[in-house]
């Protein structure tokens, strides 16, 4: 019996080991941010661990200096730069957590367990611009006749 008991305490150990460090893994995770700003220093994006933005700093003169259309592309672009930042370092902090072999980026980006052709668009076709204004939804036929 005591041999059971050094193994089930053995893996209960473990456990607490495991769990222990996944905390570790969430805390560090999510004490991740990274920023980017632009080269005049007028726009400041900040992101958390998977890119989500979490922080977007604007001066007052960036209202000036950027038509909307030049300000928006200069925010996407910061928090893109800021986003590869970001997984880069939740990257470093996943590895040691992970199975030896597993990516941790694809982990991250949701795309772990895909193949190429897996995320390659289908050659669906585009229907956007197709109308159903002028179009009915019931099929009359399914209807009584009114007499």
């Amino acid at each position: 019996m005591t041999d059971h008991r050094a193994q089930v305490d053995q893996l209960l150990a473990d456990y607490r080991r495991s769990r222990e460090q996944l905390a570790s893994v969430h805390r560090e995770l999510a004490s991740i941010s990274e920023s980017a700003t632009s080269d005049d220093g007028l726009v400041t994006a900040t992101v958390g661990a998977r890119g989500m933005l979490t922080g977007l700093v604007i001066a007052d003169e960036a209202y000036e200096k950027y038509r909307p259309a030049e300000l928006a592309a200069q925010i996407v672009k910061l928090t893109g730069g800021a986003t590869v930042k970001a997984l880069t370092g939740a990257s470093e902090v996943l590895a040691p957590a992970l199975p030896s072999g597993t990516d941790p980026q694809a982990l991250l980006l949701g795309t772990a367990d895909l193949g190429a052709q897996d995320i390659a668009a289908d050659d669906v076709p585009d229907d956007e611009d197709e109308s159903f204004d002028d179009r009915s939804w019931l099929d009359d036929a399914d209807w009584p006749r009114a007499r």
